[in-house]
């Protein structure tokens, strides 16, 4: 009998983590259905060369910052180049570099949309965002005495620090502050929102707002050899099964039971980074079904475009491009474009520049269809796309680009095995409700960016950082 203390199921950000974390102090084995380690943030490879899964902004690789202090943890340095700017959003012409520096900033916002009250709208934001990751009691988890009291320090913590603030609506504070705003620039506004998290203003409260809107105020980072260099190599001392997917979970005496497509394990304690929507299918017991049921299905999801560039052009490494009018079978008018670096000998080689073109869309626009309706609506979706990224690239040539295919919801459920992007953003009115990593079932876990606290490296280090103190904290309980 295989027998471990924790199967860590999926390579995401979170079971990375966990894993990279937890290695030498637990036995470990970590499994992944696809033969890519990363899930959403994975790189692959294809017709010759590198892609990038999804978008690739890294940031919170900063001193005090729960990225860089985990990565510290393990011991490992990833190859990064600085950018000049986290993104350069583009829109009706008029280009503003997202720059950390925040006078630099203001001032193109000034010249670009203009309003008497930019000082004051960003400057709270960016004082909100600075006051968030300076807590040193974040914490959400249930089902445990542990859990429960951590969790109301944190919302203590939360209430001293932003007081009134905390219940004010993203929208209700646009409004207050910066008056009736053109929709060009509420366009501005949620185009960037809905990279970071999934959701517009009038979605959010101010917090969250300031935190999706902030990152670019901190040192934003391109990986050099593709975002899922960063996942290898946290790995590289785990034990991991690749192109091995679990197919039940059992639990029997206290244990484990671990099915997959080649064999049978047993563990004490299991860690899903599976999404929560996901999971229910993976158990027979009626109440762990159950729980996991009872999340309601976020179907946000993506389009991508994945494209090979003959240039010798040079290119900023990521741009978001707003359009006038509704992408076709999306939800959004804008478009994430990430440009691998010029000097990069993986992901920029002999055949030009790997880009990752990135749209939001639902899960369920791209569910039931026939086979022809389904590449209908891709290649309508991706010829519109292309076209205005060629009309604002005017410097690129449509024979310089040597291959282009693109991925739906439907595609990364036949990789990654998920079809929607994250989960729920944190709003007030939801708070409650998040899925914490902690179950009701004593052994099982869950993180990623589908459990508190959220999208991204630096949302779900988050939640993996309460998962740890969880997990060992119980550990150290039992075997004290």
């Amino acid at each position: 009998m295989k027998m471990y203390d924790v199967i860590v199921i999926g390579s995401g950000i979170g079971g990375t983590l966990f894993s990279a974390l937890n290695h030498q102090k637990h036995k470990i084995l970590l499994f992944e259905k696809d033969t890519n380690l990363g899930g959403c943030a994975s790189t692959f490879q294809r017709f010759n060369g590198y892609y990038n899964t999804g978008a690739t902004t890294f940031m919170g690789y900063e001193e005090g910052h729960i990225v860089k202090q985990m990565f510290d943890q393990v011991g490992y340095k990833p190859e990064l180049i600085t950018t000049s700017s986290g993104v350069r959003i583009v829109q009706n012409g008029i280009e503003v570099d997202r720059v950390k520096n925040f006078n630099s900033f203001i001032e193109q916002l000034n010249r670009t949309y203009p309003n008497p009250n930019n000082q004051a709208f960003w400057t709270k934001l960016k004082t909100i965002d600075e006051a968030f990751w300076k807590l040193r009691k974040l914490y959400y988890a249930k089902y445990s005495c542990h859990g429960y009291y951590k969790s109301i320090q944190s919302v203590t913590e939360l209430l001293s620090t932003f007081r009134l603030d905390l219940f004010m609506r993203a929208d209700t504070f646009i409004k207050k502050t910066l008056g009736e705003i053109t929709p060009e620039y509420q366009a501005f506004i949620d185009a960037q929102l809905l990279i970071t998290l999934q959701t517009p203003s009038k979605e959010l409260s101010l917090l969250t707002m300031a935190l999706g809107l902030c990152y670019t105020f901190h040192d934003t980072f391109y990986v050099q050899g593709g975002m899922g260099t960063l996942i290898e190599n946290l790995l590289k001392e785990v034990e991991v099964k690749r192109n091995e997917a679990v197919t039940l979970i059992e639990r029997q005496n206290n244990l484990y039971k671990i099915t997959t497509t080649s064999g049978e394990y047993w563990a004490k304690s299991v860690v899903l980074n599976s999404t929560i929507y996901d999971t229910a299918k993976l158990f027979k017991e009626e109440a762990i079904q159950n729980y996991y049921n009872r999340f309601k299905f976020s179907d946000q999801s993506a389009f991508v475009i994945y494209l090979r560039l003959k240039s010798k052009a040079d290119f900023l490494h990521h741009y978001q491009i707003i359009l006038d009018h509704t992408i076709p079978n999306t939800i959004s008018n804008a478009f994430f474009v990430s440009f691998s670096d010029k000097n990069d000998p993986k992901m920029t080689d002999n055949n030009g520049y790997a880009i990752t073109i990135s749209t939001h869309t639902k899960a369920t626009e791209w569910q039931g269809l026939s086979k022809e309706a389904y590449k209908r609506k891709k290649m309508e979706t991706q010829k519109y796309i292309m076209e205005a990224f060629l009309n604002y690239f005017s410097t690129i040539n449509q024979d310089e680009i040597i291959k282009v295919f693109s991925a739906t919801a439907n595609t990364f459920n036949r990789y990654i095995g998920r079809s929607n992007c994250g989960g729920e953003a944190l709003k007030l009115k939801n708070i409650l409700n998040i899925p914490s990593c902690t179950t009701p079932f004593k052994g099982l876990y869950h993180v990623g960016d589908t459990i508190f606290a959220g999208q991204g490296w630096a949302g779900v280090a988050l939640g993996v950082d309460v998962l740890n103190k969880e997990f060992n904290g119980q550990h150290r309980t039992k075997n004290q």
